[in-house]
């Protein structure tokens, strides 16, 4: 499809000022390009994805001290690495000396980062730690040379439940500003204690599909009849409600019957201590704009990562942790195969929804379709969240 987007900055108004439009007067949603179009997905890296807090892992995935990890977003080589002090760090992956890529895979390090090319050597917090030979065979150093001003580039970093939010843009508000209006609808949750077990509490997808299409999914429950009967068989539609917080940068669903027999004799995981007991057989689950799904359940929690990867892929990474260090345990085991095996159902049940409709937005015949006033309040906050900075971006009005 051509990138008729680009064609005419009235037609982008035009198009977004559908999707603006109050649900109940029939708006739209994002138009086809906006899913597959190449040049559109290289102009959202900035406008969605850069200027924000977005979601790009776990902690879990650095888990040791020295640990790092590689990882691309938003079209930049990015490190993620656990420093000696605890803390999670990400930097760009490049060397300062000549700009080589620093690693390409997953590395338990030995409490320095080195530069494959001419052996350049950093500090696990980014500092430049040796430069050999820069001052010739006999010298490290030469005169005029400030080490510290050639440290890796770090990025602006946060961590919430275990998530790494990262700001590339760096004039983002303050991550307390962004992640407030979420902690305060889960501060019954706020510190409490995240046990994972390594072996089979997470799983990858790789998704044919734009990343918008997974998080508007996930947004909503009108489809739950239909591509999850054995979920809606105990959680129904109607056993759900909506939380649409466009303001906030976030939507999802709620369900008030989420009580599933993970194995026969009917066990299931101990709960949070203390934990109100509205949250008993209560579960939500919001996107958090624009790369994070999370869910909280009395007993356990899980934090999706979704990684664009070009205009139409996208890598799904989810880490489910429990709130009660027994959960671990050898009782537990069949337990918690169990519960991964049902979340990995079910992103695999969305999985043909998600494709299809990439399939179907390279038709020209869908021009931004309709949506339910009922039932689609937060897949239409989602389309309001993107196309208000697309709006601000494009200097529409």
């Amino acid at each position: 499809m051509a990138d008729r987007w680009w064609e005419s900055r009235a037609d982008m108004a035009v198009a977004l000022a559908n999707v603006m439009r109050p649900i109940e007067e029939w708006a739209s949603g994002l138009p086809n390009e906006a899913y597959v179009s190449d040049a559109f997905a290289e102009w959202e890296q900035d406008v969605l994805l850069a200027r924000t807090w977005a979601c790009i892992g776990t902690g879990r995935r650095v888990p040791e001290v020295g640990d790092a990890r590689p990882i691309e977003f938003a079209g930049l080589p990015l490190i993620m690495v656990r420093g000696n002090d605890g803390e999670v760090r990400v930097f760009h992956n490049v060397c300062s000396h000549r700009g080589m890529m620093l690693m390409d895979k997953p590395a338990r390090t030995r409490g320095t980062i080195r530069c494959p090319y001419h052996s350049w050597t950093y500090d696990l917090d980014g500092s430049l730690r040796s430069t050999p030979m820069m001052g010739g065979t006999d010298s490290n150093t030469c005169p005029g040379f400030e080490r510290a001003r050639h440290g890796l580039k770090p990025v602006r970093c946060a961590t919430w439940f275990d998530a790494v939010f990262i700001n590339l843009s760096g004039d983002a508000p303050p991550f307390k500003t962004f992640i407030a209006p979420v902690a305060r609808r889960w501060q019954d949750f706020d510190g409490a204690d995240l046990h994972y077990a390594e072996s089979d509490s997470s799983f990858t997808l790789d998704v044919a599909c734009n990343w918008k299409l997974a998080v508007e999914n996930f947004c909503e429950a009108y489809h739950l009849p239909w591509i999850h009967p054995s979920l809606n068989s105990y959680s129904r539609l109607e056993d759900h409600y909506q939380i649409a917080e466009e303001d906030d940068g976030y939507a999802g669903q709620g369900s008030t019957a989420y009580r599933p027999q993970l194995v026969e004799s009917g066990n299931g995981f101990p709960v949070l201590p203390g934990l109100p007991e509205r949250w008993h057989g209560t579960a939500e689950y919001v996107a958090l704009f624009p790369t994070a799904v999370l869910g909280v359940h009395a007993d356990h929690c899980f934090v999706g990562t979704l990684m664009p990867a070009g205009t139409g892929r996208t890598h799904e990474h989810v880490d489910i942790y429990y709130f009660a260090e027994e959960a671990l345990g050898e009782g537990c085991a069949e337990l918690r195969e169990a519960n991964t095996r049902q979340w990995q159902g079910i992103f695999q049940e969305d999985r043909f929804v998600v494709e299809g409709m990439q399939r179907g937005r390279t038709s020209p015949a869908y021009k931004g379709g309709v949506l339910s006033p009922v039932l689609e309040r937060t897949t239409h906050c989602f389309y309001r969240w993107a196309a208000a900075r697309m709006l601000e971006a494009n200097g529409a009005t």
